[in-house]
């Protein structure tokens, strides 16, 4: 059986796979690492619907001469959605109060929505809040979704932009035990909405740059999955710390361990950015 993805001849070979199942579902992660997304299914030249995907999951592959599959790029979807957002909520402004009360029910069922819920939470949480008459302006909903699409669209430009505001936060960290001990108390909170803010938009840009291919190795020890993955529990184990009140941790954990790997972390895809680029 020979698979095309998107009319190209995929060169892997199905090894222990027997059912087209079997295929998706060891394709499935592949498809999601490199930012896509399966939209269709055809079996030497007959499109599979809804109502016989069952039957063809099951399917033996030695049956089959060609398994056609055609993907969406994520992050064209996710642009689409972004700007139709940009829409809803002019149309939003637009209303009556009447009219108003009633949009996010209606709004819900689109397929923006639909993408938005299924992939942005976050910002799905931010829209229902909106359109459901809550503390959160249109306004700010509008920039957060500009924000959102920029990330989308230029996630490397987007995220050379917050060099200053890492260079900032890690600063702020590094003082943030004295902070602490100097009851500064509202600076201290300060630091850690920025910083929640900060490396949100890190983590949200680096999915982006990797998806998109945006993002080469680089010589660094640690790849950059791997630096993504320790500095994200790293966080966890922050914002625990200081939830719990236990200021000796988090003064340590801030200072010694965020500011330094965060600064790094920050740098390590700054290279990578770099190194794509030149190719």
């Amino acid at each position: 059986m020979e698979i095309r993805i998107n009319d190209k001849k995929l060169d892997a070979k199905p090894d222990n796979e027997k059912t087209v199942g079997d295929v998706l579902a060891s394709l499935e992660q592949w498809l999601e690492n490199s930012g896509h997304r399966l939209s269709g299914i055809s079996i030497d030249g007959q499109n599979i619907n809804v109502s016989m995907i069952e039957e063809i999951f099951s399917r033996e592959i030695d049956t089959i001469e060609y398994l056609d599959l055609y993907t969406n790029v994520v992050a064209e979807l996710a642009a689409t959605s972004l700007i139709n957002l940009l829409e809803d909520i002019k149309e939003y402004e637009s209303l009556n109060f009447e009219e108003k009360t009633n949009f996010f029910d209606k709004w819900k069922e689109s397929a923006s929505a639909a993408f938005i819920s299924s992939e942005m939470a976050d910002l799905f949480s931010l829209c229902s809040n909106t359109f459901s008459g809550g503390d959160i302006s249109s306004s700010d909903l509008f920039s957060i979704t500009e924000e959102r699409l920029r990330e989308v669209k230029n996630p490397s430009e987007e995220f050379a932009k917050i060099e200053p505001l890492v260079n900032e936060i890690c600063e702020r960290l590094v003082n943030f035990p004295l902070d602490i001990q100097t009851g500064k108390d509202r600076i201290a909170s300060q630091t850690i909405q920025v910083f929640s803010g900060v490396t949100e938009k890190i983590f949200r840009t680096f999915k982006q740059l990797d998806s998109q291919g945006l993002l080469e190795q680089t010589d660094n020890k640690k790849p950059l999955t791997q630096q993504f993955t320790s500095f994200g529990k790293l966080l966890r184990e922050f914002l625990e710390a200081y939830e719990k009140n236990d200021f000796v941790l988090v003064g340590d954990i801030a200072e010694y361990e965020t500011s330094p790997k965060l600064k790094e972390f920050y740098s390590s895809i700054q290279k990578a950015i770099k190194i794509q680029g030149k190719k």
